[in-house]
Formats: structure tokens, C-alpha cells, sequence
């Protein structure tokens, strides 16, 4: 039996989490041979650490987004010195390589798949020193790439996109051959649309992350008494907004809690004309998928803004002001021309990958340089 190590970052319901169970449920279900366990590093280093470390970032994040984003652009996106990954070198001042190493004497893995950056730049620096062998991955959740994820000594980039392959070879010297167009993985259950059936009335998507964070608050409020569209509010883990819109007990304006259930969402996604959401990599890789038209209400600090520059660009997306308003969203959604132009731009998009995410680690696994390294 062989086994692959998937390795995202904290606890927390999160896209690192989401791509790392989309592969696992792929490779289980269509290789006997391999077995995957799923580990946040975080925990494995220090749990309490880890639930200590995730509020204060959650709590960062809401009350001081500007310093956040900041720091990320400063240390994260484009930090100093790009052959080393961390500029500042606390990874072995907090024991981070010795714990990994341990982890994976543990672990015994035949192939490492990072969906983080971190666990990938503390992976990468052990096989830059030999201080193992193991064959890596890089799963990029976001459609861009920052400063951290290790380049070098990683065997395998899976990236979004045409525009990040060139970023990988022209920045960091990686080679070609190791790169692929995978596209975000998503759950097997998220079957492509290829129909969309006409309704009396429009149904629109809401989401805030699976984490419930969003100020998507005052929109709904503005279409309370009165609303041209039906809405299904994906409120996540966000209980306060989830109980004031049941309290208002509207036909129009559905809450749903937290969605585990892949074939749910995919049933929600199937009745949906458009979603209004963050920029997070796995919503929009699925709504994509699902060929929703997009709209952006509102982009965390750090990756979701660097995330809403690059999809503005490829004009993926539709970013709505500030206090945004249904004759806003309707100037895409009734106009014929527009929609098929931005599908058009979808199809484009969703048609430049290569292969499947789950497909080349499958390939990886089978190569002479993973096969010689297992026993017997």
C-alpha cells in the first residue's frame, strides 16, 4: 500500500482543507494502491498553539484588515530575498524542520502534497539540505503565488493558470516539465454544468466563506421589503447572521447554515443563475465550474485581494461597489450579450488546463523515482 501525506494549515474549514479532500476522496476512490492522510502541521506542532494562533488571525483579519494586508504583501507575496522562502529564518528557531521530520518518520509517507505554503517552504528547505528524499507537490489554492511556498525541490507545481506556470519559470527558475495546469481541485461532486433551465424568477447565490466572514449585511438589508431576485444566503459558520435572517422569515431570502455536503452545494449550485461571494480560491474555481456568473461584494486582506486583482483581469468576475445595489447585479444578469461574453471568457479559462490535479499525482506516484523508494 502507498501513502500520501497531504499537509494544509490549521483546523479551521478553510480552501487548503477543501482542495486536500477533493484529492483524497479522487485518488481513494480510483486507486486501491493509495491510502492519504490528511495532517495540519499547525496541530501536529502544537495544538493549542494552533486554536490560539487561528483567532488571532480571524480577529486580525476583521479589525485591522489594512495592517494585515500589509504584512502579507511585506513578508508573504513578495518577501526580500525570493531563493529563501522565509527571509526571517524563525522556521528553525521554533523547531519547525525538526518537527516536520518527525512527522514524517512518523508518517512514512511515499509522496508529500502540500495545499499550504508554509508546510511547503519548511518541506522544500529539508530537501534543500537532504534531509530527505520524499517526492513533493504543490497544490496552489489561490490564483496566484506568493513568497513562501517552496520552488525549489518541490517535483511538482499544480497551478491555475498559464499566467502562474510563466510566474514559476521566470521568477524561481522552475522547470517547465514540472509544472502542470491543474486548475483549484475541486470535489468529484461538483459536476460541470453544461444546462441551465430558465426560472420565473433569478436565483442568486450569497456566500461569506465557510468561515461566515463577510459584510454581505447591509445588501440583504437593502432587499428585505423588496426583491427582484430569490436568494439562498450561505452563512457558514456566522450563527449571528444566520439566526437575524431566519428571523425575518422571508420566502425570498433563504439562510443556510454550514454546508458539508459536497452534493448539496452542487445541487444549490445547479439552481443558482449567479453567486455574490469572496474571492477564495475553491468557491471560485466551483462556481466556475458551474458556469455562475460571479459577483464580488467584498475581499479579505492578503490572498483574496491579490486573488480579486488577477480575476478582474482575466474579467472573470464583476466587482460590486461598496453599497451595492440589484440594478447593479441586473445590468449583467439581463443582458444576453454580457452574460455570453463572460461565459465565453469562463469556457476559455476552464478549457487552458491540462489535466486533472488528481490525475498527475496519480502519474507522480507511478514514476521509477517514487517507486524506487518503497520498500520491498
Amino acid at each position: 500500500m502507498r501513502k500520501i501525506l497531504f499537509l494544509p494549515l490549521f483546523q479551521m474549514p478553510s480552501g487548503h482543507h477543501r482542495a486536500a479532500d477533493a484529492l483524497i476522496d479522487s485518488i481513494q476512490g480510483s486507486d486501491q494502491t493509495i491510502t492519504c492522510k490528511k495532517v495540519d502541521f499547525l496541530s501536529y506542532w502544537n495544538e493549542p498553539l494552533e486554536k490560539t494562533i487561528g483567532n488571532v488571525y480571524l480577529k486580525w483579519i476583521s479589525s485591522l484588515p489594512k495592517t494585515y494586508h500589509w504584512v502579507y504583501k511585506r513578508f508573504m507575496y513578495e518577501p526580500k530575498n525570493p531563493q529563501n522562502n522565509m527571509s526571517i529564518d524563525y522556521v528553525q528557531m521554533l523547531g519547525f524542520e525538526t518537527k516536520m521530520l518527525e512527522l514524517l518518520k512518523e508518517e512514512k509517507p511515499d509522496l508529500i502534497v502540500c495545499t499550504h505554503c508554509f508546510p511547503s517552504a519548511i518541506v522544500s528547505r529539508l530537501k534543500r539540505k537532504n534531509q530527505i528524499a520524499v517526492p513533493a507537490v504543490n497544490v496552489y489554492t489561490d490564483f496566484f503565488v506568493n513568497g513562501i511556498w517552496g520552488k525549489d525541490h518541490i517535483d511538482l507545481h499544480l497551478v491555475n493558470d498559464e499566467t502562474m506556470k510563466r510566474f514559476l519559470v521566470e521568477k524561481y527558475d522552475v522547470d517547465e516539465e514540472q509544472i502542470s495546469i491543474t486548475g483549484i481541485p475541486t470535489s468529484d461532486e461538483m459536476v460541470s454544468l453544461t444546462t441551465r433551465f430558465p426560472s420565473d424568477k433569478k436565483h442568486i447565490l450569497v456566500a461569506g466563506g465557510s468561515i461566515g466572514i463577510g459584510n454581505i449585511l447591509p445588501y440583504l438589508r437593502s432587499i428585505r421589503e423588496n426583491a427582484r431576485y430569490r436568494y439562498t444566503v450561505l452563512c457558514g459558520k456566522n450563527d449571528k447572521l444566520f439566526k437575524e435572517l431566519e428571523s425575518w422569515n422571508l420566502s425570498h431570502i433563504q439562510p443556510e447554515g454550514y454546508i458539508e455536503c459536497r452534493e448539496e452545494m452542487n445541487r444549490l449550485y445547479e439552481q443558482a443563475d449567479a453567486i455574490i461571494t469572496k474571492p477564495g480560491g475553491i468557491t471560485i474555481s466551483e462556481a466556475l465550474k458551474k458556469r455562475l456568473l460571479i459577483f464580488v461584494h467584498s475581499a479579505l486582506p492578503g490572498q483574496e485581494q491579490f486573488n480579486l486583482n488577477g480575476l478582474k483581469e482575466k474579467k472573470l468576475i464583476m466587482e460590486l461597489q461598496n453599497q451595492p445595489s440589484e440594478n447593479e447585479i441586473a445590468l449583467i444578469l439581463e443582458n444576453e450579450w454580457r452574460r455570453k461574453q463572460i461565459f465565453s471568457r469562463m469556457d476559455d479559462f476552464l478549457t487552458s488546463t491540462e489535466s486533472s490535479a488528481m490525475n498527475e499525482i496519480v502519474k507522480l506516484m507511478d514514476t521509477p523515482a517514487v517507486l524506487n523508494m518503497q520498500p520491498g
